[in-house]
């Protein structure tokens, strides 16, 4: 009874969880693909893994023919051929055709996955120690999005995959994504998109996707990235472009009542010591501006920040 239960609770979970691709408790396979991409990675994958069996099964059925033919109890004098250079061209060609036809697909699929070249819209992502940054440079929306501490979980939400601020990204749509870092190397990484790419500081680096329908999208950081590097989920909504249409004029709106009057003056970065000096006067009578001085040892000083 106990085993009844247990499985009709986990099959109601998941029924609740339709439209929504995590990785579940013993799964053995990809998260359903999502995108071209990942079909295109799916697809060779299965090339490979048919490959890869047949030659197993090729190899063992050989050796065990090898063992039962050649044993010692058949072959009182074993045979002393050294060469045979029609058997030496086989185990030579039959390998390269095989390389040949795993190239041919894998070097198509690495220049598909690299970018888009018809983008409909950027998305840029900065990793953060320990959240990301996401901006929609088009629209001129900006947010950060932190895990959901177990505390503050709500129902149907998933520990340590869930976010506070989700990103939102129409369906049949080709997302440019530029990935940089602010700290440390991270890696941007959602399973059903076939997206995998490491967040480098200083550098813009370049992928994309095409979400095939709607739903909820899973990800994590996948690059070690400190303390705090499994607690950098990724949460990506996929919705059509109507709503996304609604949702933008609802972010804007929303960013255009909240957004502080900016008032720009410099400041230090945390854990710096820093002095402002006092404006003075040249010969000339003409004000000299403030300087911003540093101790010895401090980090550098911020430029300027928005207060509100």
């Amino acid at each position: 009874m106990r085993s009844l239960a247990r499985f009709l609770s986990i099959f109601i979970w998941g029924i609740s969880m339709v439209g929504a691709d995590y990785p579940r408790p013993w799964q053995m396979h990809f998260q359903e693909a999502a995108s071209p991409v990942m079909e295109k990675i799916v697809s060779l994958h299965n090339l490979l893994l048919t490959i890869i069996i047949s030659i197993a099964v090729f190899v063992g059925l050989l050796l065990i023919y090898v063992i039962y033919r050649f044993n010692e109890k058949k072959n009182k004098v074993p045979s002393k051929t050294s060469h045979n250079t029609l058997l030496e061209i086989f185990w030579t060609a039959i390998p390269v055709a095989i390389l040949g036809v795993i190239a041919v697909p894998s070097f198509k699929l690495l220049y598909f996955m690299d970018k888009t070249h018809n983008p409909e819209m950027t998305l840029k992502i900065t990793g953060h120690q320990w959240y990301w940054e996401y901006e929609y440079p088009d629209h001129g929306i900006n947010f950060d999005s932190y895990m959901v501490t177990k505390d503050k979980l709500q129902p149907g939400q998933i520990r340590q995959l869930d976010v506070d601020r989700e990103i939102v990204l129409p369906v049949n749509t080709n997302v440019r994504i530029l990935v940089t870092s602010a700290d440390v190397l991270h890696s941007w990484a959602v399973p059903s998109f076939g997206i995998k790419q490491d967040t480098v500081p200083g550098r813009l680096r370049e992928t994309w996707v095409r979400i095939n329908k709607e739903g909820k999208y899973y990800g994590q950081c996948s690059e070690l990235c400190g303390q705090g590097h499994g607690f950098m989920p990724i949460a990506v909504k996929a919705i059509s472009k109507d709503d996304f249409a609604r949702w933008l004029s609802d972010e804007k709106a929303t960013n255009t009542k909240t957004a502080p009057k900016a008032e720009m003056k410099p400041v230090a970065a945390q854990g710096s010591d820093v002095t402002k000096a006092p404006e003075s006067k040249d010969p000339k009578g003409d004000v000299k501006p403030a300087v911003v001085q540093e101790s010895q040892g401090s980090q550098p000083a911020a430029s300027v920040v928005k207060k509100s």
